[in-house]
């Protein structure tokens, strides 16, 4: 099988590796595409510091080749998607039968790859961490990227009054095509929301951590589930009164699809609302897997809309 290696924090090359045997309750998979994420390039960089060397990746789509014998659901030449599967990076995965999702027959490979993961990230934000409300003015930071895109489309389907943060007139038009009511430079959101935020989603973190709780109103959320500008220093939990009785939470994807029934639910009610079209993933480009250095240097730069994918 060929696989992307990260061997060291520049080094992402292409090798060949002995398929992995099947265990009881494992599918094998044959990858069509796979999802690049900012997690991605910060396990390599060093701020989720993985183990060298290692295969990069966790989301991604194919066709199933091969089930365990003590496997019914995947079956052989279905087509499935799947998020959370370290080593995704690759021609063929092998991966818990459970976590293998079946696609609808009107979702294809690419579009699975381009929104299971931010798509059920941006699920969660709107409907767990804050139940986002008809009439609420909620603040997304980032927002041309892959799950901006998608909290905004998620945010207006609610109801709620849309600013996103953006770094170029570009991603300011992207932002307003997906239904953002103002998109603004990030020195900009706080003076604009003049402490009437119900809510932010901060993937930032560090540079626009202060900001963030400046423009929340009166028992506001600052959800913070991302940190590309870095780490927010250690903080006073006390200063959370003062400012209008606040809340901060720090979720992650994991914990709300821990089980077959979450994320199999979840992931339903994800291909719903592509179906229906409160939801549209933007893929910004395609690269073959030989090429993966080229997208984590193309979303690093943070020159990039929408989502980047590897094509086998």
């Amino acid at each position: 099988m060929k696989v992307i290696e990260a061997v060291d924090p520049d080094t992402l090359r292409l090798v060949e590796r002995p398929s992995i045997p099947l265990r009881a309750g494992e599918v094998r998979i044959s990858v069509v595409a796979i999802g690049v994420n900012y997690l991605d390039i910060q396990e390599r960089t060093g701020a989720y510091p993985r183990e060298f060397p290692y295969v990069p990746g966790g989301e991604g789509s194919g066709t199933v080749t091969e089930v365990a014998p003590d496997v019914s659901t995947p079956v052989v030449g279905q087509r499935v998607c799947w998020q959370g599967i370290q080593g995704s990076y690759a021609d063929e995965v092998v991966a818990p039968a459970w976590k293998a999702i079946p696609l609808p027959a009107e979702v294809g490979h690419q579009e699975a790859a381009a929104i299971l993961l931010q798509g059920l990230t941006a699920q969660y934000l709107t409907t767990d961490s804050y139940a986002v409300q008809r009439e609420d003015l909620v603040i997304i930071h980032a927002g041309a990227g892959g799950v901006g895109l998608l909290l905004t489309q998620l945010a207006k389907s609610r109801g709620a009054e849309v600013i996103t943060t953006v770094s170029t007139d570009e991603k300011a038009a992207l932002s307003m095509a997906a239904g953002a009511d103002h998109a603004v430079a990030y020195e900009a959101f706080a003076g604009l929301a003049a402490g009437r935020a119900t809510v932010v989603y901060d993937s930032v973190g560090q540079s626009t951590f202060e900001d963030s709780l400046r423009s929340l109103a009166p028992r506001g959320t600052l959800v913070l589930y991302g940190r590309s500008s870095g780490p927010v220093p250690p903080f006073d939990l006390s200063r959370l009164g003062p400012a209008g009785s606040l809340t901060i939470t720090r979720p992650t994807l994991r914990h709300f699809v821990s089980t077959p029934a979450a994320l199999h639910t979840r992931a339903n009610l994800l291909f719903n609302h592509l179906r229906d079209g409160t939801l549209t993933p933007r893929i910004a480009a395609t690269y073959p897997l030989a090429a993966a250095h080229a997208a984590h240097t193309a979303l690093q730069s943070r020159s990039t809309t929408g989502k980047l994918l590897l094509i086998t």
